[in-house]
């Protein structure tokens, strides 16, 4: 064989080899997009399982809070009414309670129509909850919405708002506190969310402090959906909850 048939030879080999690698690699790359794409599948499946836990989560809330106001609120407005109404002089006592008895049935039905809950958008919804606590005496709170109140992703909603449910409870609960106060300021390019209360706090130093009261958890929902979460307390001085989220998470 002569030179150019040897030549010819460790072409084609080469070729051929490259070829070869050619076909490895595509291999392997198709190999790794597959895993690619099952994990991609089963992080989505995951989080739509979240999503709807956290969705029932809320329901569960509601519907506690439904029956602590049926009781405590509009059952006391009733009893109210069926004394006033035995002096006839106070008919006109009777009627005020009535209607705000009436009101207060209103309110509820709202939050008692699914359709209704779906619908509400992340600023009312906390602004229901904080109108809910003062309704009630639990506790005297206020809310601040700075900015122009921006849309963002209804699952995204249904997460930032079990959050400010769950720092809400710990604070009734847990933290014996007279004032919760709530910012919503919709900034350009972030929504960020602060709640304060002044009730006993925790030393943030001490091991595990996070995970006895649920604040854990609260951090996890905000990896959920790409917010930052944070978490500050002193003892006897209250907690504060930031939450910051981009627009374009």
């Amino acid at each position: 064989m002569g030179r150019e048939g040897q030549a010819i030879l460790v072409a084609v080999f080469t070729l051929v080899f490259l070829c070869l690698i050619l076909v490895a690699l595509f291999v392997v790359f198709n190999r790794r997009k597959n895993l690619l794409l099952l994990k991609q599948k089963e992080i989505e499946k995951q989080f739509e399982q979240e999503i709807a836990k956290t969705q029932i989560e809320i329901r569960e809330e509601t519907f506690r809070n439904i029956s602590w106001e049926l009781h405590d609120n509009i059952g006391q407005l009733l009893t109210l009414a069926k004394i006033q109404i035995q002096d006839p002089k106070n008919i006109e006592d009777v009627k005020l309670t009535l209607n705000k008895g009436l009101t207060e049935l209103r309110s509820l039905s709202k939050l008692i129509n699914p359709e209704a809950l779906k619908l509400m958008r992340f600023t009312e919804a906390v602004t229901q909850e904080i109108e809910r606590f003062n309704r009630l005496n639990f506790i005297k709170a206020s809310i601040e919405v700075l900015g122009e109140e921006r849309i963002i992703n209804e699952k995204t909603e249904i997460v930032l708002f079990r959050i400010l449910q769950e720092f809400f409870s710990n604070t009734m609960k847990h933290a014996k506190a007279r004032h919760l106060d709530v910012t919503l300021h919709y900034k350009a390019d972030e929504l960020l969310i602060m709640a304060k209360d002044d009730g006993k706090g925790f030393d943030m130093k001490e091991p595990n402090s996070f995970s006895g009261i649920g604040l854990s958890n609260i951090k996890s929902r905000g990896q959920l959906v790409n917010a930052g979460v944070n978490i500050f307390s002193k003892l006897n001085q209250g907690t504060q909850l930031t939450i910051t989220y981009n627009y374009k998470s």
